[in-house]
């Protein structure tokens, strides 16, 4: 006699019992790269290194973020538009620098801009061009970033502040072949 199916599923749900709902893939020691919808951690994490926060809950925005066992040591964000994002807020936190979280980081939020269409990548940075230049970032016109990313929060936040715009040095990466397998 064949065993009705609602006691497969009933011991299934047993077993799935034993198993801690809240499974977190934060453990001591280890680094863990996610996104994030929560925008709290990241918002307190910018302002209490001194970075904007305007335009956080721009809703087609992409927030990463870096813990270290269970603490946060690192965030950045991808705002992107058609083809071309925006990289804005990296920031990792002065304990944790040098270790390569920053460019995993990046490398995170190249992805994320990547699958949600863009080919193009740009930020502005004014003190931290040797490590984008690293990455493979090169330098580019300010106004080439503007019209690619018109509308973007940061963006629009430089344009309403022309003293602070005029001290930004525009940044631009090709992901148009990121994925792409050449034969």
């Amino acid at each position: 006699m064949k065993k009705p199916a609602s006691s497969f599923f009933r011991r299934r749900k047993n077993k799935a019992r034993e198993i801690p709902i809240t499974l977190q893939k934060k453990q001591p020691g280890k680094l863990v790269i996610e996104q994030t919808r929560d925008l709290a951690p990241v918002q307190a994490m910018l302002a209490d290194a001194g970075m904007i926060t305007d335009g956080l809950e721009w809703p087609p925005a992409c927030y990463i973020v870096a813990y270290f066992g269970t603490e946060l040591v690192g965030c950045v964000g991808v705002e992107p538009m058609l083809d071309a994002a925006l990289i804005r807020s990296l920031y990792v936190i002065e304990a944790m620098r040098t270790r390569g979280i920053g460019a995993a980081l990046v490398t995170a939020a190249r992805k994320a801009a990547h699958t949600r269409g863009a080919k193009s990548l740009y930020l502005f940075s004014t003190d931290a061009g040797g490590f984008f230049k690293r990455l493979g970032f090169i330098k580019v016109p300010v106004p080439q970033l503007v019209e690619a990313l018109a509308g973007a929060p940061q963006v629009e936040y430089y344009r309403a502040r022309p003293d602070e715009f005029a001290r930004e040095v525009a940044w631009y990466l090709d992901i148009s072949q990121d994925g792409v397998i050449l034969r």
